[in-house]
């Protein structure tokens, strides 16, 4: 246990920022397996476009690293291109 001010203090904003970066996280994770369940095309690309939005907040605040935010919205919107390939066909 921390004896001084600083790490006190210290030790209750981590545990805030824990708090917030594990709701950010799994509303990203929900948002994911929103996207692969079986909704209709027209709302993934809805469903795309909340996720962005979300994984640049998640970057912007620290929560995730930017390039891992643009890998994962790059492999979405690769794997959803292929989605819409295959309903197409």
């Amino acid at each position: 246990m921390p004896q001084h001010k600083s790490p006190k203090k210290r030790m209750i904003t981590d545990k805030k920022r824990q708090a917030r970066n594990n709701y950010v996280k799994k509303t990203l994770k929900t948002l994911s397996k929103q996207m692969h369940s079986s909704v209709p095309t027209e709302q993934k690309t809805e469903i795309l476009t909340d996720v962005y939005s979300q994984l640049d907040k998640a970057a912007k605040k620290g929560v995730i690293h930017k390039r891992t935010a643009a890998r994962r919205k790059s492999r979405l919107a690769l794997w959803l291109n292929k989605e819409l390939v295959k309903a197409e066909a």
